[in-house]
């Protein structure tokens, strides 16, 4: 019951939000507006106010994120090479699917279950992780996708980087960081904004993605889609725990939020991509929908198994 209760308010909300959208009382505007705050407000905000939170501790360990990124490949791997083996699907679709099986959708789940979970424990190991996530993980499928483009090393390297600095996620992780190093904690006015709109990061993220869902075709390429499905919400997470558990030795909140952010469901980035380079645009579309209506199943399996039930 523990565990229902803490993903009922996160899965709950995204079914408010679908529901909403289908019975017309939300727009897709209202959708790409939401998603549009939560990405470059609310999220931010939440980020900065944590790590400028007093008494917020945490140690950096290379085990943690070995484990995490390790699970990654293995479900990478996996779902390029299962690709390979279907017709019709190239090079550039093959990296998809991997990348799929593989990212996931950390600021709309990710952020508010965790937090729900593990609270100030999991703070800093989730925001750790989140720092690293998105410049890696995007970082390698555009270098993998563009392989055997004209682009040399140094345009690919100077674009993720342009990327990167406008990315209001990655820049906020950069401050916070910045103000706990230099021992700046917000007060006063500053803290009261900051709090403001991180207090509305996970409900407005919620309902961005429950509305958003709409759009996505469920039959597409079910059977496809259950594959990517299944290797997020199963063997992703699955690698990281053994990882985390068995060949490595870290605070066991460490080993929980890496091995929770990893049962994610796929991330919006993976069909942001695929609509960028126009390849596998409705498998990885329909394996948002599909993991994402799969997660909470899933989600309640891995926290029974990781204590939190």
């Amino acid at each position: 019951m523990n565990a229902v209760s803490i993903i009922a308010p996160v899965f709950g909300i995204i079914v408010i939000g679908w529901g909403a959208a289908l019975a017309g009382l939300l727009s897709e505007r209202v959708s790409d507006g939401l998603s549009e705050y939560v990405f470059a407000i609310a999220v931010p905000a939440l980020i900065i106010g944590t790590l400028t939170r007093p008494g917020l501790t945490g140690e950096v360990t290379w085990s943690y994120w070995i484990a995490y990124f390790g699970g990654a490949a293995v479900s990478w791997l996996a779902g390029s090479l299962i690709a390979t083996r279907r017709k019709g699907i190239g090079r550039q679709g093959a990296v998809l699917h991997g990348f799929a099986a593989s990212q996931s959708n950390t600021i709309f789940v990710g952020v508010p279950t965790i937090l729900q979970a593990y609270g100030e424990e999991g703070a800093f190991p989730l925001f750790l992780l989140l720092a690293v996530h998105l410049p890696l993980m995007m970082g390698c499928a555009t270098f993998l996708i563009e392989a055997e483009g004209d682009r040399t090393l140094v345009q690919r390297l100077r674009g993720l980087g342009l990327v990167l600095v406008k990315n209001p996620i990655f820049v906020s992780l950069g401050i916070g960081m910045a103000l706990r190093l230099g021992g700046v904690v917000p007060t006063g006015i500053a803290r009261s904004l900051i709090d403001g709109f991180g207090s509305t990061a996970s409900t407005c993220a919620l309902v961005a993605l429950g509305a958003g869902l709409t759009r996505y075709k469920v039959l597409f390429d079910l059977p496809g889609a259950l594959v990517i499905a299944g290797l997020k919400l199963v063997v992703h997470p699955l690698a990281v725990w053994l990882l985390a558990t068995k060949l490595f030795s870290m605070p066991p909140a460490y080993a929980g939020v890496a091995t929770l952010f990893a049962a994610m469901p796929v991330g919006i980035n993976a069909y942001l991509l695929a609509v960028r380079y126009k390849a596998e645009t409705g498998l990885v579309a329909a394996s948002v929908l599909v993991s994402t209506l799969l997660a909470p199943l899933t989600t309640v399996l891995w926290l029974t198994l990781l204590g939190r039930a």
